[in-house]
């Protein structure tokens, strides 16, 4: 039989024990992976492996958890407890929900904006057949609810079932604020509301707070609400309430904060442990767009806040399919493979963005697409795998041959 390696990239969902807080994340990682290694659906652990671990569980270990009476104080102290303008939000029970609720306690009065079609992830209040016949231009037109509902009626997610415009005005009123929805897509128009502003806007938030304090407006963005302990709360110096998770009815786990070092230990252990120089990380959510729903699933600010140095930067590769259709159009079998592998060898260690032979790779940093496999291999429901642990993803066609 030969020994030439015939298998590239593995994905493997590591099974954990219940993380809690104040765990040793860390070495229950190590044990976690090295356990699952030495099963009967073992591994050997190589250079360069993966370990990645979910943020939800580095969050949980932190204990980095706030509640709505937390979030309703720091809006409270920050916007004046008057009459607040929430602005693009996304549509959802898990990640915006709660947070809702909270700025909702801290105010008297919240005017609600929407984005519409959709919010800034993809989730639809309507299709852009409804936007057509209603002769409605989404980039210059202000809908009122009533004027929304004259228009369109009621519109439910297309997988959730809910109807977000209805869920988000009761979730105000029911946590003691009036409520006043309107629809728009430039964000001065909050401004003939009221002054008092947070964004909720992820991707975007930056070019947003500027728009608006160029225009005068008390405004912070979700990533400066709980960006400090309130009343002993979690909090996030860098992203404040985004990337926040529903916990409880009352509660949020904020996104995870100051995790290098674990990254750090976690590979250091590794080493002790195996003498391999493992890669590790932390992710979130990926980065990528379902074909049916058009969501983008990238909710958090990022999708690795944390992670080792080795996994800087971006794939420098070749097209193979290039190569053999241009290049060596002449050549198969034998004579093919070896030209393919020596233009691997040869290839320059700068990066190759721009060159004809690297087009159609994907241009995007290692984290991002590591993350998003990452994502795609543990889910988010039962499967019990918080920590992905990958082989082969920087294997090339030569490698091991």
């Amino acid at each position: 039989m030969s020994n030439e390696r015939r298998v590239g990239t593995v994905s493997r969902g590591i099974r954990c024990p219940i993380f809690r807080e104040g765990d040793d994340l860390a070495q229950m990682v190590v044990d976690s992976v090295l356990a699952a290694a030495d099963s009967d659906d073992g591994f050997d652990v190589r250079d360069r492996d993966i370990v990645c671990i979910t943020e939800s569980v580095v969050a949980r270990c932190q204990g980095n958890y706030a509640s709505v009476d937390d979030i309703a104080a720091d809006v409270r102290a920050k916007l004046g407890g008057g009459t607040v303008g929430v602005i693009w939000p996304i549509l959802s029970r898990n990640r915006f929900a709660i947070c809702l609720r909270g700025i909702s306690m801290g105010a008297e009065k919240v005017v609600l904006m929407l984005s519409y079609p959709s919010d800034e992830v993809g989730n639809a209040l309507l299709t852009m057949d409804q936007i057509d016949e209603s002769g409605v231009n989404p980039y210059r037109d202000v809908l009122t609810e009533e004027k929304y509902r004259e228009l369109f009626g009621e519109n439910k997610h297309q997988f959730t079932g809910v109807d977000y415009v209805s869920y988000y005005g009761d979730l105000i009123k029911a946590a003691g604020a009036e409520a006043e929805i309107i629809f728009a897509n430039h964000a001065e128009e909050i401004l003939n509301y009221t002054n008092n502003v947070i964004n909720c806007d992820i991707h975007t938030r930056a070019r947003t707070k500027r728009i608006l304090r160029e225009k005068g407006a008390n405004v912070y963005g979700m990533d400066e609400i709980l960006n400090a302990p309130v009343n002993g709360s979690g909090y996030n110096e860098n992203y404040g309430l985004l990337g926040s998770n529903k916990a409880t009815e009352n509660t949020v786990k904020l996104f995870p904060r100051e995790a290098q070092h674990i990254v750090d230990d976690i590979q250091s252990k590794m080493l002790e442990k195996t003498g391999k120089c493992v890669e590790v990380m932390i992710y979130g959510d990926g980065a990528f767009k379902d074909p049916v729903g058009k969501i983008w699933e990238l909710a958090d600010p990022v999708v690795s806040p944390f992670y080792t140095a080795g996994l800087e930067g971006t794939p420098n590769e070749l097209k193979l399919k290039y190569l053999a259709d241009n290049d060596f159009a002449n050549l198969s079998g034998e004579e093919l493979r070896e030209a393919i592998s020596k233009a691997i060898a040869d290839k320059p260690q700068e990066s190759l963005v721009g060159n004809m032979v690297s087009e159609g790779t994907t241009p995007r940093r290692l984290t991002d697409l590591i993350g998003s496999l990452c994502d795609l291999t543990s889910g988010s429901g039962d499967k019990g795998t918080p920590v992905v642990y990958i082989q082969g993803y920087f294997d090339n066609y030569t490698t091991g041959k």
